[in-house]
């Protein structure tokens, strides 16, 4: 009785094996798996990493933000690209499609574009003086002036005096 109870055990186990078997190689083939973008959240201008599992003999990564990137391999074994997106992206929410060289397969992620902000440059003009500023500056102006007359009028007595 035992005997058969165990035989009809293993009978059991290895039809499983043997009925999972083809759909584990189908699954665990040359195909992209496990996508993650790095930051999820970038400003035009910015660079994305790019990780995937799966495409042991490398892929291309494409979307409508950035130009085409080539997967490499990284650091844990993982896939990696990195992508500049273009400067002129508009804000919003983008998807890139990582396709494995030598497979049909595609696996997608998303990122978002955040609004540019400008900077502050140049040489006077994108950001004025407060009145605060102002009257600081008028004070130092008549300070300096009262100070000078000051000067010049004590230099001239003396010069001018008894010899």
């Amino acid at each position: 009785m035992r005997a058969a109870r165990a035989l009809a055990v293993t009978a059991t186990a290895f039809a499983a094996v043997g009925l999972c078997a083809p759909l584990a190689a189908a699954g665990g083939g040359d195909g992209p798996r496990n996508v993650q973008v790095s930051p999820s959240t970038v400003f035009p201008g910015g660079t994305l990493t790019i990780t995937v599992d799966g495409c042991h003999r490398g892929g291309t990564v494409s979307s409508n933000a950035f130009p085409d990137a080539t997967l490499s391999r990284g650091d844990r074994g993982q896939q990696e690209a990195t992508a500049r997106v273009r400067n002129n992206a508009r804000p919003g929410d983008y998807h890139l499609t990582v396709r494995c060289n030598n497979s049909d397969q595609t696996a997608s992620a998303s990122f978002t574009v955040r609004p540019g902000r400008g900077a502050q440059g140049g040489l006077g003009g994108s950001v004025g003086p407060s009145s605060t500023e102002m009257a600081i500056g008028a004070g130092l102006v008549a300070s300096a002036a009262v100070g000078g007359s000051l000067f010049v009028a004590r230099r001239r007595r003396t010069v001018g005096g008894p010899a």
